[in-house]
C-alpha cells in the first residue's frame, strides 16, 4: 500500500494537507482480492525460503501452488490473469513523467500523482494505460526482450537511480539464470540520447545468482554488489535454503564506467551484506561509496521471524569504500560512525556527487534484528560524511573493522558543538519514525530545508499489543538545521486520519513533477467477479466446479 500526504493549494492561497493512501493494483493482488477461497499468500514466503528446516518437498510444493495458481489465473473464470509477480511495494521513484513503484520480481510499476492510483506495468519504453506512442525511443527494445527468459530479465532492482543532471534512469536485473546481472539505462525522452541507450545489458563476471536489492552510480561510474548472500532456487540440489548467507565467500564490488558493463573490475573484500547504498561520487583516481554494511545475515531472518544468533559484532553501520581505478585494491573501507545507521538518502541535487550531508535512521536497538521484524526508529541522523571522511584519511583506523567517531547515541546528543559532523534528533519516548525524506528549501541546498517523516505513538497500543482502529500516525516536518534541538525543530505535525504502518521508502514529489507528468488513458481498477460462459453449458457447469474444488483445495 501506499501513503502519501499532498500539500494543494487552495484558491485563497493556503496549503492544505490531504491524505491519500491507495493499493498498488498489481496482478497478485488483483488475483488475490478475487479469490475468495485464497487462505494464504499467493507466493512463497520468506521464512519458507530461509528457513533451515524447511525440507525440499515443503518448498518445491509452495513453488508449485504459485505455480498452479498462475496458470488457473489465465483460464475461464478469472478476473484477473497473472503476468507480473511483482509487489512493487518497496520503493517509489520519478523519472521522465513517471512515477514508478518498484519491487525485485519485477518491472516497475507506473502510478498517478498525487491520487496514487495504479496506471500499469512499466515496460522501459512504456506504461500499461499510457497514451499511445509517449515514447521518443520506438525502437528501442523492452525489458526482457521475447524469448523463454524473458520473464526472468524484466525484474528489476527495487532502486534504481534517477540522475538529477543527465536526466537517465538506470537499473539492474538480478535473476536465477546467467549472466544472472543485465543493466539498463533509459534517457530522458527529450534527450533523444539512444546511443547512451541500454536495455539488458549483461554484467559479466557474476557466477551465481545472489539476492541484490541495491546498486551505487556516481557520474561516471556504476557498481554493483556481489555479496555472499545467494538467492538460488539450486540451493536446494545441495540441501541449503534458497536464501543463504556463505560466511566463507569474499563480497565483491564491481566497478565499470556507466555506458561500459563489459569493463567491469571486481574489488573483493570481508563477506558482509548491504541492503541500501547512501551515494556514490567520483574523484580523478577513485569511485568512492557510502553503504549502510552489515556484518551478518540476521536481517534476513529477522524478516522471516526466524531466530538467529547474534554475532559479537553485530552492526549495520554507515560505510565508506574508495575504490582505485589504477589497482584491484581497496584504498579505504571503514566505518564513519559507530551508530547504527540505515534508510539513507542526500538531497536529490547532490546524488551521484559529493554530498556533504547524508540523512538517516538509528535506533536504540540494532537494525540487524529490528528492520526484519518492526522497524523502531527512534532517532533520525544528519551526517557529515565529507567531514568524516577527512579525518579517516588523515588518521586512518583499522581496515575494515575500524570506525572513525565512536561516540554513542548519548555522547553525540549531549554535544554542544556548533561544527559537530553528526546531528541527532531524538524522538520523545515511545515514538517512532519512518524513513525520512529531506526536502531542500531553495533546491539547492543540501543543509536549509525540511526532513518528512511518519511518526506514530505506540502508546495507542493495547497492552497485548495489538492496535485500535482509531490509532493515528502523524506527518512531522523537521527544520534540517535545527533538527539536533529535538522537538523544537518540528515545525509542523500533520495529524492524519488513519495509522500508517511502519514501512520501507518514501519519496518527496515536487510541483513540477506532479504537473509534469505524461497523459494516461487508463487506471487500474478493482477487479470484478468473472464468470465462466461459453457456448457449452455443460462444459461451463462441468469446468466452473474443478475450478472451485481446485482452489479450495491449493488456495
Amino acid at each position: 500500500m501506499l501513503s502519501g500526504v499532498a500539500f494543494l493549494q487552495t484558491p485563497h492561497g493556503d496549503i492544505q494537507p490531504h491524505f491519500v493512501n491507495q493499493y498498488v493494483l498489481t496482478d497478485v493482488y488483483q488475483f488475490a482480492v478475487s479469490t475468495p477461497s485464497l487462505c494464504i499468500p499467493l507466493l512463497p514466503s520468506i521464512t519458507t525460503l530461509i528457513d533451515p528446516l524447511s525440507k525440499l518437498p515443503t518448498i518445491l510444493g509452495s513453488i508449485l501452488r504459485t505455480s498452479l495458481l498462475v496458470l488457473l489465473s489465465h483460464l475461464p473464470g478469472s478476473s484477473q490473469a497473472i503476468k507480473k509477480i511483482s509487489v512493487a511495494n518497496t520503493a517509489i521513484i520519478y523519472h521522465d513523467g513517471r512515477a514508478l513503484a518498484t519491487g525485485e520480481s519485477g518491472p516497475p510499476m507506473r502510478i498517478a500523482l498525487p491520487s496514487l492510483e495504479t496506471i500499469g506495468w512499466f515496460n522501459g519504453q512504456s506504461a500499461e494505460g499510457e497514451t499511445e506512442n509517449t515514447s521518443g525511443h520506438g525502437s528501442i527494445r523492452a525489458f526482457g526482450d521475447d524469448g523463454l527468459l524473458a520473464f526472468f530479465r524484466e525484474w528489476t532492482t527495487a532502486h534504481p537511480r534517477a540522475d538529477p543532471r543527465t536526466k537517465e534512469l538506470l537499473l539492474f536485473h538480478s535473476t536465477f539464470v546467467p549472466p544472472y546481472v543485465r543493466y539498463s539505462i533509459i534517457p530522458e525522452e527529450k534527450s533523444k540520447a539512444e546511443i547512451n541507450y541500454l536495455i539488458n545489458v549483461p554484467v559479466p563476471g557474476i557466477t551465481s545468482p545472489k539476492m541484490m536489492h541495491d546498486f551505487g552510480v556516481s557520474s561516471s561510474h556504476t557498481i554493483i554488489l556481489d555479496l555472499p548472500l545467494s538467492l538460488a532456487p539450486q540451493n536446494l540440489l545441495v540441501n541449503r535454503p534458497v536464501v543463504s548467507f556463505d560466511t566463507s565467500s569474499a563480497s565483491r564490488f564491481g566497478v565499470f564506467p556507466r555506458y561500459e558493463p563489459s569493463k567491469v573490475r571486481w574489488f573483493e573484500t570481508k563477506p558482509c551484506c548491504i541492503f541500501h547504498t547512501a551515494n556514490a561520487w567520483d574523484s580523478p583516481d577513485a569511485v568512492h561509496l557510502l553503504v549502510c554494511r552489515l556484518t551478518s545475515a540476521s536481517l534476513v531472518f529477522s524478516a522471516g521471524d526466524l531466530p538467529t544468533a547474534l554475532t559479537e559484532n553485530e552492526e549495520c553501520r554507515l560505510y565508506y569504500y574508495q575504490f582505485s581505478l589504477h589497482s584491484s585494491s581497496i584504498a579505504q573501507e571503514w566505518a564513519l560512525l559507530s551508530l547504527p545507521f540505515e534508510f539513507p538518502s542526500v538531497a536529490k541535487s547532490y546524488s551521484m556527487d559529493s554530498a556533504r550531508y547524508v540523512y538517516g535512521c538509528s535506533s536504540s536497538s540494532t537494525f540487524t534484528t529490528a528492520l526484519g521484524r518492526t522497524v523502531k526508529i527512534d532517532a533520525l541522523v544528519r551526517v557529515d560524511v565529507q567531514e568524516l571522511i577527512a579525518r579517516g584519511i588523515s588518521n586512518p583506523p583499522c581496515a575494515v573493522t575500524g570506525c572513525v567517531d565512536n561516540r554513542s547515541m548519548d555522547d553525540i546528543v549531549a554535544s554542544n558543538d556548533p561544527d559537530d559532523p553528526i546531528r541527532v534528533f531524538k524522538l520523545p519516548e515511545g515514538w517512532y519514525a519512518q524513513e525520512p525524506r529531506f526536502v531542500s528549501q531553495d533546491n539547492g541546498n543540501e543543509e536549509d530545508g525540511w526532513l518528512l517523516t511518519y511518526v506514530f505513538d505506540e502508546q495507542q497500543l493495547q497492552s497485548s499489543g495489538e492496535i485500535d482502529d482509531d490509532a493515528v500516525s502523524e506527518l512531522w516536518i523537521i527544520d534540517a538545521k535545527r533538527m539536533s534541538e529535538g522537538m523544537r525543530s518540528v515545525i509542523a505535525r500533520v495529524k492524519l486520519p488513519q495509522r500508517v504502518p511502519y514501512g520501507l521508502h518514501g519519496s518527496w514529489f515536487t510541483k513540477e513533477e506532479v504537473a509534469g507528468q505524461r497523459p494516461w488513458n487508463s487506471i487500474r481498477s478493482a477487479p470484478v467477479s468473472k464468470t465462466c460462459k461459453t457456448d457449452n453449458k455443460i462444459y461451463d457447469d462441468w469446468w466452473v466446479e474443478l475450478r472451485r474444488t481446485l482452489l479450495s483445495y491449493i488456495g
